[in-house]
């Protein structure tokens, strides 16, 4: 006996992604329901072999739904998904409306599965965002190994990590500069094609931009609030797939070696590290894969105890659907959802 599943978002970049990933992984599923905003209704997305025709939030019955998937960003999470925990339907979250809610666990499942363990409070468990759900996994085996003191990371973000319709303003100003029309710039703020920009979500009082703020308090609350985090998150001209370049310093000694060696035999992670051309992962190599992939492994001789590497994900994978359906993957695994553990 399965579950019933309701994916919410589902003609999204990653509620589409959702629905793949449940066929991929053979999640045990009696029902899937793709369900979306009033102006979808009636839209196919596919599921496997099946196509699934879009039901309207608002009208949807959760009534004996086991697990919603919701993708459907945050202000329709914050109004929906303490009404769907409340039914009784799981709800793991993949915006940010609920990730620093003390009463809702955000869980890596191969960094802080136990973590799980507290999502009755609200019946919600909030995804990570993107970029720390790469970096935590990395970090998770390095820390427990010599205690991460600090982090610098800069990030080079997919536009993909902004919904289709940042896709396609990539796209489309590419096409322009090649024909020579004019550029539009509707979703970033300044000419993404051929481009790079330093700036993602809202500027904050100190400087930072709340996407760098999200990485360094979530990777706190998922890892360990000792460690002190800096971010500059830059969007580049990539569809998918999420690149960091990563400085830790450590409180105990690690070589690279050791730590190459620990990386390869980590969940989660691909160690691709060859000192010669072609001996690393780019995103065009990382995506549709389910992995974190970590190259460019080396000893920072500029602090006592440090390392510098380089980490690629699919961020519409590990970073959003792959990790929901891990997170559920977890709780089906400890009998967690009571319909199967009757």
């Amino acid at each position: 006996m399965g579950l019933r599943i309701a994916v919410v978002g589902a003609t999204g970049n990653v509620g589409r992604e959702m629905l793949s990933i449940l066929e991929e992984r053979l999640f045990p599923a009696d029902e899937v329901a793709a369900v979306a905003s009033r102006k979808s209704i009636g839209v196919e997305v596919s599921y496997g072999d099946k196509t699934l025709k879009c039901k309207d939030l608002e009208t949807f019955d959760f009534t004996g739904f086991d697990l919603c998937l919701m993708s459907a960003g945050g202000a329709v999470s914050k109004e929906w998904s303490p009404k769907i925990g409340a039914m009784g339907c799981t709800v793991i979250d993949n915006s940010s409306a609920w990730r620093m809610d003390p009463r809702v666990p955000l869980v890596v499942p191969e960094v802080n599965p136990d973590a799980v363990l507290g999502y009755d409070k609200l019946n919600i468990i909030a995804n990570p965002n993107c970029s720390t759900a790469q970096l935590v996994v990395t970090l998770k085996p390095l820390h427990d190994l010599a205690k991460i003191k600090r982090v610098v990371v800069a990030t080079y973000q997919s536009v993909s990590g902004a919904g289709k319709e940042a896709m396609e303003e990539l796209w489309t100003q590419t096409r322009a500069i090649f024909v020579n029309d004019p550029i539009v710039k509707e979703r970033f703020t300044k000419q993404i094609a051929f481009n790079v920009i330093p700036h993602i979500d809202t500027f904050m009082e100190d400087g930072y931009t709340r996407e760098e703020w999200k990485m360094m308090a979530e990777t706190k609350k998922i890892l360990d609030p000792a460690i002190k985090l800096t971010a500059t998150c830059v969007r580049v001209p990539v569809f998918v797939g999420h690149s960091e370049a990563v400085n830790i310093e450590f409180e105990n000694p690690i070589t690279a070696d050791e730590a190459r060696d620990l990386l390869r035999e980590s969940p989660g992670l691909m160690v691709i590290d060859k000192h010669e051309d072609e001996g690393y992962i780019t995103p065009v190599e990382c995506a549709g894969d389910f992995a974190t992939f970590v190259s460019r492994i080396r000893e920072d001789s500029t602090v006592e105890n440090g390392l510098s590497l380089w980490c690629v994900s699919d961020n519409l994978r590990k970073g959003a659907a792959l990790n929901a359906v891990q997170i559920a993957e977890l709780m089906l695994n400890r009998g967690m959802f009571r319909k199967l553990a009757a």
